[in-house]
């Protein structure tokens, strides 16, 4: 609910649809993204590293297909909200552990 708020060419509906993204992207930065690492691997070797930005904002285009109301538009937005969910996510992780 935060991010969109300050994020031009991000929308989110409400709450719940916050909810839904927020459970979506973590399904997805779970399962997904490493099976599209290592499948990527030839090609994020020889862009040192660049081509898991595309992987990450593919992943925030493949969340706004599937719930209804999260609304992306352009290629930097979506790139500054998985920065600052990835940096969201390690401050976190450092008190989880």
């Amino acid at each position: 609910m935060i991010i969109p708020r300050y994020l031009k060419g991000i929308t989110v509906d409400g709450f719940t649809t916050a909810l839904l993204v927020a459970l979506a992207m973590g399904f997805l930065n779970s399962f997904v993204k490493p099976i599209l690492k290592i499948i990527s691997f030839p090609i994020t070797f020889m862009t040192l590293g660049l081509f898991s930005l595309v992987i990450t904002v593919g992943m925030v285009y493949l969340v706004e297909l599937y719930i209804p109301g999260f609304k992306v538009s352009g290629f930097i937005a979506p790139l500054i909200f998985s920065f600052v969910i990835g940096i969201t996510n390690s401050f976190v992780g450092m008190f989880t552990k």
